[in-house]
């Protein structure tokens, strides 16, 4: 049985070892990024079983990111190679506060071309938990048709799934295809997790309450709303709206892959059957942890390592 099942394209990351502008740079250490692969590593490094589905390059970066994944004990049933396409590729700065500046080398890549015939290979019955973000449906037609087949084929069979619409506005044709997107595919999840932003732009709407109620009248049954450190707002099901806190942390280094880390935290919470309070308070605190490393992934905690943040660190 596959604990999470996950569909995307991973990179090679590439970030500044000196401070400063990106084009000042003068040195780069390299890792591994891409939203899907740091849900990935965060949920095994918490004891789950994690298979993921991309399409990779036999070169020297395909090969790296396929030792990576390995590494990191996620399944590798559903990887397929394509020699005529490269891995995407992304730059970072390093900045002493705020967001750092991000660089994509992401068009026609080898994850681009995954479609419906590769998301067929899936048993759903043999899943317990699908999860999507919207950054696969942005990056090719195909690609946005596997993902609604895969949630359609899922939600038949009876899977757990949640969305993170994970906003890439300058990789869409256009705004109105975005906001179209996500909303048809949010509709089909059992969990919804935009931040506070991407629901304003999503829905017209600038209340976290209505934001929440858009979604649920679609179908789902879960929305949650992040707010930054400050924690998150959550809406279930003929209930009313929750406020779980955020973790106070001593110096932010970098908030790239910290929703990633939040997401990880809702999913682990659901395959360990807490309330979504508690499901939350979870994501928050390995969200708090990765804003302290300056990798996209490298942060993210360990089961031992989560339940001592937690135990040790106050929320606001």
């Amino acid at each position: 049985m596959i604990d999470v099942m996950l569909f995307g394209e991973p990179m090679v990351i590439f970030y500044a070892n000196n401070e400063g502008p990106l084009e000042n740079a003068i040195s780069f250490s390299k890792g591994l990024a891409g939203a899907e692969v740091n849900v990935g590593i965060g949920l095994t490094r918490l004891g789950h079983n994690v298979n993921y589905m991309t399409k990779l390059n036999k070169d020297e970066f395909g090969k790296y990111i396929h030792d990576c994944l390995k590494k990191e004990k996620l399944d590798s049933t559903y990887i397929s190679f394509d020699k005529k396409k490269q891995v995407g590729l992304m730059f970072k700065n390093k900045v002493i506060e705020g967001d750092p500046k991000t660089l994509y080398y992401r068009k026609n890549t080898a994850a681009s071309t995954l479609s419906i015939e590769d998301a067929k290979k899936i048993d759903f019955k043999e899943v317990k938990v699908l999860h999507i973000t919207g950054i696969p449906p942005a990056l090719s037609e195909s690609s946005r048709q596997a993902c609604f087949y895969m949630m359609r084929a899922a939600r038949k069979a009876g899977c757990y799934i949640t969305f993170d619409p994970n906003l890439r506005p300058a990789l869409w044709e256009s705004e109105e295809l975005m906001i179209r997107t996500m909303n048809e595919l949010a509709s089909l999840s059992d969990v919804v997790i935009p931040g506070i932003s991407e629901g304003e732009i999503l829905t017209g709407l600038t209340d976290v309450e209505s934001i929440a109620d858009f979604y649920l009248n679609q179908g789902s049954k879960v929305v949650i709303i992040k707010d930054g450190s400050r924690g998150a707002y959550f809406k279930e099901i003929d209930k009313k709206i929750q406020f779980v806190k955020g973790f106070k942390v001593d110096r932010v280094v970098d908030t790239i892959g910290a929703g990633d880390g939040f997401a990880t935290g809702i999913i682990d919470g659901y395959l360990s059957n807490i309330s979504t309070a508690d499901a939350i308070k979870r994501a928050n605190a390995i969200g708090a942890i990765q804003v302290q490393n300056i990798s996209d992934n490298e942060g993210l905690p360990t089961r031992k390592e989560l339940l001592s943040f937690l135990t040790t660190n106050k929320q606001f």
